[in-house]
């Protein structure tokens, strides 16, 4: 996890996060905030391939319907994650705590049979 200002979006933060991986992926989903070409390139870079649905305003891309839909797995791990209140209200205030509290959410999550 790596957290954002909560003013800003993510998607600076996704080529560090790319680099972090032990392993290059076969795919990279993600949704349409990170559909930038600079991003797919990046993707395209490392030797994975980019499932990444272009935005409305934006030419057609190739982004198989079969693999975005994988994308699920991610938006269901948030939505158990937000079962936790101070993750979904993040009383938290300081970064450090918040990340903490996300962290021992998602371990909690992990060894949940």
């Amino acid at each position: 996890f790596a957290l954002a200002p909560g003013q800003a979006h993510e998607l600076p933060l996704a080529p560090a996060m790319l680099d972090s991986l032990p392993a290059t992926p076969l795919w990279v989903v993600a949704d349409k905030g990170y559909a930038s070409n600079a991003m797919r390139e990046r993707i395209w870079d490392m030797g994975a391939r980019p499932a990444i649905p272009a935005k409305r305003r934006d030419g057609p891309v190739a982004c198989p319907k079969w693999a975005y839909r994988c994308r699920h797995l991610v938006e269901n791990l948030w939505a158990r994650l937000k079962e936790w209140r101070a993750v979904a209200t993040r009383y938290e205030k300081t970064a450090t705590s918040f990340l903490a509290v996300i962290h021992i959410a998602a371990a909690a999550d992990w060894i949940k049979p």
